[in-house]
């Protein structure tokens, strides 16, 4: 939004449905985006890299800005980059974030990660640091973590502790993959929101990625799964809201009406809302106004499985290095960017019922692909969303006239046929390993991945 919008008073519920309106596009201007957190480990210690620690975060941002990234300050402290539409940020325990920019296709996206994770290696072979995508750290306890300088981290680090069990674990120990695809009506909306919403577990099973925790095996493959599924119920999870006859803006905007707000943001300034909902400030339960970049923070801290924005949201994969970012872009697209594929697979999903939904999705944190419920088995699924996607990719590279993008997909073949995701081998590596070097295992698969990112024919 504009700065003169940011300060628009709220004075009527249709400018907060406007907002979500605002968000449609054709499809000749839908595009891609992609957002991948990392952690970052000493190599001597295998410890997670603090802020103003030496060689730590702060050195990085330092020899970022070296290359044309320019800081995003608060009170003081470096806390983020910017550069050409792209952002650095920090996630609470340091996770390193690129919001990449928004492009037309999957390939620019995937140069982008590659510059990215090539950039950033650099940096830290030069500071004895290396970088780790995984979906949960594999080794720090919640204790020795450390927290970035950032005061709406404070606000949420007092908050989590009283909704749900895992909500320091979130802030701390997770880091995802995300992408963020558009969309060109109310209705295109409500269908991709519900194929979204009803996909993210056969996605968060494919892209499997955490099976480790405090040094060893923690009994699930996608550990941040489980994670988010014990994080505070007000803000996250599942929406079975998604699937009703009235959903729509409105419906939206209703649901976020009554989410408790964190905070308000003002300036450089973090105010108590004293757990007020977003409705409770319309009504005037705060001696501030309503503005609508209140609104915009405010959609910003609910965290679902799928979030809608002025644009939407997959949030549910495990990070991973660039090829695993490219193929949950390529999937993505493949099933929402062409209008077939979005149909036929809108036609699958509308067949499933939200309790069966439900239970599979509490199953693929510990069982993968292999989970199954009634008539949703994850694998399978997994193989019929590969196909699918193959085919609209097609259909979208004649139309569009770009290239066929469908070689991204090539991780997911991988998984799909063999029905083995990176948590499944890992595993086996552990297993196999009399020594049960957890550490060796990773640094070795960290330097494999990043050797494969930096040949990558683009």
């Amino acid at each position: 939004m504009s700065e003169k919008e940011n300060r628009e008073e709220i004075n009527d519920k249709s400018q907060l449905i406007e907002y979500f309106e605002k968000g449609c596009k054709p499809p000749e201007r839908w595009s891609i985006g992609t957002e991948h957190e990392k952690f970052i480990f000493h190599k001597s210690n295998f410890k997670r890299v603090g802020y103003d620690t030496p060689a730590g975060i702060n050195t990085i941002f330092e020899q970022m800005q070296k290359t044309g990234w320019q800081p995003i300050m608060e009170k003081g402290n470096v806390t983020g980059l910017v550069k050409e539409g792209a952002s650095v940020t920090l996630e609470p325990g340091g996770q390193f974030e690129l919001s990449g920019k928004n492009f037309k296709t999957v390939k620019e996206t995937f140069i982008e990660s590659i510059d990215h994770f090539r950039e950033l290696d650099t940096i830290c072979q030069m500071l004895g640091l290396f970088s780790l995508p995984l979906g949960v750290d594999p080794v720090s306890r919640l204790e020795d973590v450390p927290w970035m300088p950032k005061e709406r981290y404070e606000w949420m680090k007092r908050h989590m502790p009283l909704k749900g069990e895992l909500g320091l674990e979130m802030m701390a120990n997770t880091a995802s993959i995300q992408v963020n695809l558009d969309y060109d009506s109310e209705r295109d909306m409500i269908m991709k929101m519900r194929v979204a919403q009803a996909l993210q577990p056969v996605f968060t099973a494919i892209f499997a990625n955490s099976p480790f925790s405090v040094g060893k095996p923690n009994g699930y493959l996608s550990y941040r799964a489980h994670i988010w599924n014990n994080t505070d119920p007000d803000r996250c999870g599942f929406l079975p809201f998604i699937f009703d006859e009235g959903f729509g803006f409105e419906r939206w905007v209703d649901y976020l009406l009554h989410v408790p707000m964190y905070f308000i943001h003002r300036g450089e300034e973090y105010l108590s809302a004293n757990g007020m909902t977003f409705q409770d400030f319309l009504k005037g339960e705060h001696r501030l106004k309503p503005i609508m970049s209140d609104w915009e923070t405010h959609v910003s801290t609910v965290f679902p499985d799928v979030r809608l924005k002025q644009f939407i949201e997959m949030r549910g994969m495990d990070a991973g290095c660039v090829s695993d970012i490219a193929a949950v872009a390529a999937l993505w697209v493949g099933l929402l960017y062409d209008s077939n594929s979005l149909e036929e697979v809108y036609e699958i999903i509308s067949g499933w019922d939200i309790e069966t939904l439900q239970e599979l999705r509490s199953l693929v944190p510990v069982k993968g692909l292999n989970a199954e419920s009634g008539d949703i088995h994850a694998g399978k699924i997994a193989k019929q969303l590969y196909q699918i996607a193959m085919s609209g990719l097609a259909r979208r590279s004649e139309i569009r006239g770009i290239e066929n993008e469908s070689r991204f997909l090539k991780p997911v073949k991988k998984i799909t046929e063999s029905g083995i995701t990176q948590a499944e081998k890992f595993i086996q590596q552990y297993d196999k390993d009399i020594y049960k070097n957890l550490n060796g295992i990773l640094y070795n698969w960290q330097k494999l991945r990043l050797s494969e990112c930096s040949e990558q024919d683009i």
